[in-house]
């Protein structure tokens, strides 16, 4: 919902009520909501709202935390319980006012509570219904409760991190849930295009391991055709491109990517390596991923004679590098405050404003404004005397 003084996103006008919890689903909303959606969250005040209110350690307040905030900024809230008579008819007075009603709930939670196209539609014809779950609805596994770290160890993703030999390892980030929400986003947008030519709307379905599967991309392709399994590479080194891995520099580590013969040469060519570009055993892509341990010992020798950041210098927007770094020296570049990345949103608990990460997606070259997440039914007063004529 456009405020005073701020230009409206694309979505302006599009309203989306969202039922929701944690992290996928308000991920995704929030994607749609800082595009310019006016998302209302759906919150059982019985309940305590959002169980991410509460997620410490950092909280803000008695209903709010630094984790809910980064999952639910430019939202707006009501507290409404729809499991009550009163609460069910607020609800689907919202419904005839909205366009897409969004959950991630269980799988089989939506017809429980009524929240599916066969029943809101009723309602309203064009409504659009998003269900993000763990396993998905009118399957075996509807009532799994299920979450990000299981999915990606299922899926085989964990399999594939890690060096070899050691134990399966997690992505660092919960990225699973973070791409079934912009999964759902997209899902819904689409769905609503639809609604806007048709004037009918329905289900969209989203897993989460749906998705993690999904994101084994190439590599299930192999997989099922070519009975070719990708391993685990040492130095997290790419399973076909050399060198495509991590290298040891004379203070740390970086990531160097030579995905094609030019850019193999062309490293070779400012590294001064002419010796390497003459070497038979690294003369092709074949050769060099043949001898993998004995390209990553002389790359190790040549990378060890320069810090990580004269190697970024010499390589830079010619050779395919970034420096490892750590959260706090990822967060505090150049680059990051150059981009606009980083934003401070005002916050009651924060006098000098809580610094956040800003919208990934840009509209004319400008990120939208960031807004703070609500309280607990802040908005309920405002939204139900709207449209409950209270």
């Amino acid at each position: 919902m456009a405020e005073p003084g701020i230009p409206p996103g694309p979505l302006h006008g599009v309203r989306i009520l969202a039922l929701e919890m944690y992290g996928a689903g308000p991920y995704g909303s929030q994607i749609l909501a800082e595009l310019g959606a006016d998302v209302i969250k759906i919150e059982s005040p019985a309940m305590g709202g959002d169980v991410s209110r509460a997620t410490g350690p950092f909280l803000l307040g008695e209903d709010d935390s630094e984790f809910f905030q980064a999952f639910s900024r430019a939202k707006r809230s009501v507290a409404l319980d729809i499991k009550t008579a009163q609460g069910r008819a607020d609800f689907e007075r919202l419904v005839a006012s909205s366009d897409a009603v969004a959950n991630n709930l269980r799988g089989d939670q939506p017809e429980k509570l009524a929240l599916t196209y066969a029943q809101l539609g009723q309602v309203k014809p064009s409504i659009v219904c998003a269900h993000l779950s763990a396993y998905g609805r009118g399957n075996s596994r509807q009532s799994w409760p299920g979450y990000d770290y299981l999915m990606q160890a299922e899926a085989g993703l964990m399999s594939l991190t890690g060096e070899p030999g050691g134990p399966p390892t997690r992505l660092g980030v919960s990225m699973v849930d973070y791409m079934s929400g912009t999964m759902m986003a997209a899902g819904l947008l689409a769905a609503l295009l639809a609604a806007s030519r048709t004037g009918s709307g329905c289900d969209v379905d989203v897993s989460l391991f749906d998705v993690a599967l999904h994101q084994l991309s190439y590599t299930a392709v192999w997989a099922m055709n070519e009975d070719f399994i990708v391993q685990r590479m040492p130095r997290s080194a790419h399973p076909t491109a050399a060198p495509s891995q991590l290298v040891r520099t004379q203070d740390g580590w970086a990531f160097i990517m030579c995905q094609t013969q030019k850019f193999w040469l062309k490293l070779c060519e400012l590294a001064g390596a002419a010796d390497l570009a003459a070497d038979a055993r690294f003369a092709g892509l074949a050769e060099r991923r043949a001898n993998l341990r004995d390209l990553t010992a002389a790359l190790d020798a040549l990378f060890a004679t320069r810090t990580t950041q004269a190697w970024r210098q010499l390589f830079a927007g010619v050779v395919p590098f970034a420096p490892v770094l750590t959260i706090e020296q990822a967060l505090g570049q150049d680059f990051v405050a150059e981009s606009g990345l980083r934003d401070v949103v005002a916050h009651p608990q924060r006098p000098g404003g809580l610094h956040m990460l800003a919208c990934p997606i840009k509209i004319d070259q400008h990120r939208m404004p960031g807004r703070r997440g609500p309280a607990l039914g802040e908005h309920t007063a405002e939204i139900l005397g709207a449209d409950a004529g209270r």
